[in-house]
């Protein structure tokens, strides 16, 4: 009898893995195959009990989010859809997020059949989200088992990959959470139409107008602009602060039975008024002696810390680690995937009843670094704190298994040795110290007397603080010193100082600043900080510290000038508390969405009328497009020379104040002086370098297309001309589909491939070469070919589709005797086929490079994985 399947999604493969181990029964053996689907997706396979039943447990798992957001086709244009517009196209839609991975199919084929479903993702809001396009994909192939027919989705809640934590998910089985997906889809529509609308418009404005921008690319992002005007805000008050000097009395004498000189502290403490100092130090010139008035001496607690949580964790990593978040997040990542701590995305800083912190120390018992101390607390009892906060979502960040420092070598040590010493440190004892104070008076030959005072400190039991000496309380203990005794003044000096500035802002104190003001979450804080410094706005420095480019200051002032909204953290923080309600199931989320979507489209009609006076910032920082570049080609309409400008790579007429894009990221470079017969502009050459492709570019043909070529999202080179008149445009050169001529494979489950065509490049030659205009894929002509063509206007290669090419070869390089010219396919044809080859470029094509059309930055990889040898 063929038992009913279960299946089990994790996250990723890795924790699929895990939980497939730890679910298995004891002995039962867990049988691992390939996806008949997709070869980075394993499927792990073992018999067990699922309510009350026998059943075959399936595991497998998705690689993140199964769809990510983004604008339909027809708006991902630059040219072609106006910015303001984005905030109100209805259609945005959801599309592959790893279309190589083949994750859809996968799970459809793996779900054919399955009773139910059992979800295994991250147990935060996007771990929700994925739950339900996982859903979308599974739900209709499940076939009810009459076991459990009344339920067939199944989500599993867990802080650990342990075979503990793992045995009681499975034993306490929840449903999805709906409200908490349904947040994530309105955080992420709310970022894409805010992000690109704004950064399109700014983009195209100031790239128009400035030539010498240290990036093509001025993005605005709702979390990531306040999180740079935090940075920005530090280094504005540095350069506001006006330093101050000050003055203080300090008297010292030799303590009893020698050594080094004690000072003492005026009451009256920093003077910043010269003369005032002056006056007291002249009314106790001539006293000899300090009288000691009182010793005290008081003993206080220094508390143990707090759960930790992500925040915490990602402070002490970069001040005390030197580990940025972003790494330092990627760290414990993969100590939670590996079962060594729990699941490191928690705002919860509070151990919650019946918490097992008794088996978790048991388990560090067996370490060799803090193995003794541990013992020696589970001896004495625990003293678990009571502060921190329980946020309702997961445990604080634990030790879930002993590990040494010959398992886990460099970060991912320092970051489970921190974790592993701050968990035993919140049940350790408080860190107990002795507040020393010692107060003197000093009488004037007048008779008046000046008050001062000194301090020390003893510790009585270092607590915690033997698990982490930096946060040992610093200081020492005070000599002997009796009340009522005098002490012979070695010198009264009168010493002076200025105030400082504060230093550049720390990633430790951004974090904190985020945290406070809502901007992001736990998880997508090292990502906001990473992308101010990814972008160019700001620079982490030494002790990371993060120190604003001019660019980024630039930005942050416009932003003031024009609408200090668009930065203050008090919009993104109410946009958080809107979305936290949509999380909670008080608010609805096409409402929520509809009023921030209203309310930043207002914002962003304001910005375009008022963008003057980010201009008058501009133009004292970076040059006028007309001063800025070389010369290279002509105007079309004035025959003045153009001048040529990188990042992004344009052309200006400083005659007719006209810019002109071009593709980026390549080597350009005037071609031959030859001209465009449909608008008189001079051909430019694009290159990608020797292992790249090369094609010709019409500056006005490619910032305005006369055809619309309908695989095309932005700009078009003459590989994409219709124009039969041009002897250089692309239909006289194109040799059929980069899949139909047998270059690739199938890419994934619903594409025909490659969306390119391959074409000759009329330039290459003596090497002649094809490339594709939809992937980095090269073809080289057999090295006998001396003169080739296309026949584009003849019936194509009856084996592979492509159009034949003639073909003149080299006199000394005949591939037969007497046989000087041949017409053929040069993929098919016995003759040329050998000498073909089929390699990998520099990179894709500039023409289906769509970074541009979500218009933040991201860069989206071409389907390059499968060349087929012909």
């Amino acid at each position: 009898m063929t038992l009913p399947v279960v299946l089990m999604v994790g996250e990723k493969p890795s924790i699929a893995r895990a939980v497939a181990m730890y679910a298995a029964p004891e002995g039962m053996e867990v049988v691992t195959r390939d996806s008949t689907v997709s070869r980075s997706l394993p499927v792990h396979e073992f018999e067990g009990s699922f309510a009350g039943t026998r059943v075959l447990f399936r595991v497998t798992a998705v690689i993140g989010h199964v769809y990510s957001l983004d604008f339909d086709p027809q708006f991902q244009s630059w040219d072609a859809t106006p910015p303001r517009d984005l905030f109100s196209v209805a259609t945005v839609t959801k599309k592959r997020a790893n279309p190589k991975s083949r994750v859809c199919k996968h799970l459809q084929a793996e779900a054919k059949g399955a009773a139910a479903v059992v979800l295994w993702l991250d147990c935060d809001r996007e771990g929700e989200n994925i739950c339900f396009e996982v859903l979308d994909n599974v739900r209709d192939r499940l076939v009810p088992h009459k076991a459990f027919a009344s339920r067939t989705v199944f989500r599993a809640r867990f802080s650990a990959v342990t075979r503990s934590e793992v045995a009681r998910a499975m034993s306490s089985l929840v449903e999805p959470n709906p409200d908490e997906a349904a947040a994530v889809d309105a955080r992420q529509e709310l970022d894409l139409r805010i992000g690109v609308a704004f950064t399109r418009f700014q983009t195209r404005h100031l790239t128009a107008k400035y030539g010498n921008l240290p990036s093509e690319l001025i993005s605005y992002g709702p979390c990531q602009t306040p999180t740079l005007n935090f940075v920005v805000a530090r280094r504005d008050a540095i350069n506001a602060f006006q330093p101050e000097t000050y003055w203080q009395l300090m008297p010292r004498f030799s303590p009893p039975g020698g050594g080094a000189l004690i000072s003492l502290d005026w009451t009256r403490g920093r003077v910043f008024d010269a003369a005032v100092v002056q006056a007291y130090a002249a009314a106790l010139d001539g006293a000899t002696a300090a009288l000691c008035t009182s010793v005290s001496r008081k003993r206080k607690k220094k508390p143990r810390p707090i759960a930790l949580n992500t925040v915490g964790l990602l402070k002490v990593c970069s001040a005390g680690l030197g580990i940025g978040p972003k790494a330092a997040m990627a760290v414990a990542e993969r100590l939670y995937i590996d079962g060594y701590i729990s699941y490191p995305r928690t705002e919860t800083t509070a151990y919650p009843p019946g918490f097992e912190l008794h088996a978790l120390l048991e388990e560090q018992r067996r370490s060799r670094v803090w193995g003794g101390y541990v013992t020696s607390l589970l001896r004495s009892g625990l003293a678990p704190s009571r502060a921190g906060v329980d946020a309702g979502d997961h445990p604080p960040i634990v030790p879930m298994r002993a590990a040494s420092e010959d398992e886990l070598v460099g970060d991912a040590w320092r970051v489970y040795d921190y974790v592993a010493r701050h968990f035993i440190a919140t049940v350790s004892p408080d860190c107990v110290v002795e507040h020393q104070t010692a107060a003197f008076s000093i009488a004037a030959p007048s008779g008046e007397t000046e008050l001062f005072h000194v301090k020390g400190l003893i510790v009585i039991d270092e607590g915690f603080c033997a698990l982490l000496p930096h946060l040992m309380p610093a200081g020492k203990a005070l000599p002997p010193l009796s009340p009522e005794t005098e002490y012979t003044l070695t010198d009264i000096v009168v010493r002076s100082g200025e105030t400082s500035p504060p230093g550049l802002l720390s990633e430790s104190e951004l974090i904190s600043l985020m945290e406070r003001h809502s901007i992001g979450t736990d998880a997508s804080c090292p990502t906001h900080i990473n992308n101010i410094v990814e972008r160019g706005y700001a620079k982490v420095v030494a002790g990371r510290r993060l120190e604003p480019t001019t660019l980024g200051i630039v930005l942050i002032h416009s932003y003031y000038k024009i609408d200090p909204e668009l930065v203050l953290p008090t919009v993104r923080s109410s946009v958080e508390s809107q979305l936290d309600l949509v999380a909670s199931g008080v608010a609805d989320k096409d409402a929520v969405v509809a009023h921030c979507i209203a309310a930043f489209a207002a914002k962003f009609d304001f910005f375009v009328d008022s963008v003057s006076l980010m201009d008058s910032l501009f133009e004292a920082n970076y040059a006028p497009v007309a001063d800025a570049g070389k010369s290279l080609s002509r105007c079309g309409k004035c025959k003045y020379v153009m001048r040529l400008m990188y990042r992004p790579s344009r052309l200006h007429c400083p005659r007719c104040n006209e810019t002109y894009s071009l593709p980026n990221n390549g080597i350009i470079k005037l071609f031959q002086e030859k001209t465009c017969p449909l608008d008189g502009f001079e051909l430019v050459l694009y290159s990608l370098g020797k292992k790249g492709a090369r094609y010709l570019v019409c500056p006005a043909c490619y910032t305005n297309r006369p055809f619309e070529p309908p695989t095309f999202a932005d700009g078009m080179s003459c590989d994409s001309c219709q124009a039969a008149g041009c002897g250089y445009a692309g239909i006289h050169f194109s040799v059929g589909p980069c899949s139909a001529a047998g270059v690739r494979a199938v890419a994934d489950d619903d594409s025909p491939g490659c969306p390119g065509t391959l074409m000759l490049e009329p330039m290459s030659a003596p090497v002649w070469k094809l490339h594709c205009t939809g992937c980095n894929v090269i073809v080289t002509l057999p090295d006998c070919a001396h003169d080739v063509k296309v026949l584009t206007g003849d019936d194509p290669c009856g084996g592979c589709g492509a159009n034949l090419f003639a073909i003149e070869f080299h006199k000394d390089k005949l591939p037969l005797p007497g046989l000087a010219r041949l017409n053929g396919c040069i993929f098919c044809d016995e003759l040329l086929a050998p000498g073909t080859r089929v390699v990998r470029g520099k990179t894709k094509h500039q023409m289906f490079k769509r970074g541009r059309g979500r218009g933040r930055g991201r860069r989206k990889r071409g389907k390059l994985d499968h060349l087929l040898r012909h």
